[in-house]
């Protein structure tokens, strides 16, 4: 290592630690949301010539930052890895290479070494039968565990979740002899939320995406109508801890009014 790269790694540990100061003692989420985005564009500018070696880079870079946010008291991350429109965009060249890649985050996180849970959600129905099987097999795997739960968002779409949720709510009721004209006067936001896949869990405090883009594209549409937001230049095979800690630093730092 060079003497620059030495003056380099001094300052980046020198900005971690007055991080780390700014950080004690303020308000954490309890729910951190991330739309991992920039893997292909990191594999392109990185000059790789498959960008599903971004793909790879990415799924590295997971099991990093669930170890960030356990140390940081996190109860719950949701981490995007697969959206509705992606099962219906992406050319086959690399959807098959990025189902099998997701297929491999499920069951390194499920590992015994690791202390979370791993939650799926998502329309499984919506996923070719050997992923849905090795999401599930990794979400069994891990139920007794009572660590930091992680969701893992794979065939998901905020509006397909909103639309499966009232579904599940008007079969509950017709099972039950309810009729529409009953049901429309009882109506309230609490029971579509409880049919949402995230039912049970806090709503997501902090919502991050990398690579520069400031749009949700349909993640947590329903949970995160006061979440806070927190978007990197960074595509996410580069996001480091400093970023993370800055998020955390800005989310604590917001006047959080809720509508007041």
């Amino acid at each position: 290592m060079g003497p620059r790269a030495l003056v380099n790694k001094l300052i980046y540990r020198v900005y971690e630690w007055r991080l780390g100061l700014q950080l004690e003692g303020v308000e954490r989420p309890r729910h951190v949301g991330l739309i991992m985005d920039g893997n292909r564009r990191w594999a392109r500018e990185a000059g790789l010539t498959d960008v599903v070696d971004g793909h790879r880079a990415g799924a590295r870079k997971i099991v990093e930052m669930l170890g960030w946010c356990r140390e940081s008291g996190v109860e719950v991350v949701t981490v995007w890895l697969l959206s509705t429109d992606n099962l219906v965009n992406r050319p086959p060249e690399e959807l098959g290479p990025l189902l099998d890649i997701i297929g491999d985050i499920a069951d390194e996180l499920a590992e015994p070494g690791n202390p979370w849970r791993v939650r799926h959600v998502g329309a499984l129905d919506l996923l070719p039968t050997e992923t849905a099987a090795r999401v599930s097999a990794a979400s069994l795997r891990t139920e007794g565990r009572t660590g930091m739960t992680v969701n893992v968002a794979v065939g998901y779409g905020g509006r397909q979740e909103i639309a499966d949720a009232v579904r599940k709510l008007l079969q509950q009721h017709a099972e039950a002899g309810t009729t529409i004209e009953e049901l429309a006067e009882v109506l309230d936001v609490d029971h579509i939320a409880e049919h949402l896949y995230t039912s049970g869990q806090p709503d997501p405090d902090l919502v991050i995406r990398t690579s520069g883009e400031q749009r949700l594209s349909g993640f947590l549409l329903w949970q995160s109508a006061h979440s806070e937001f927190w978007f990197c230049e960074a595509y996410w095979p580069q996001f480091r801890r400093v970023d993370f800690m800055r998020a955390l630093r800005d989310y604590a730092y917001r006047h959080r009014r809720y509508g007041s």
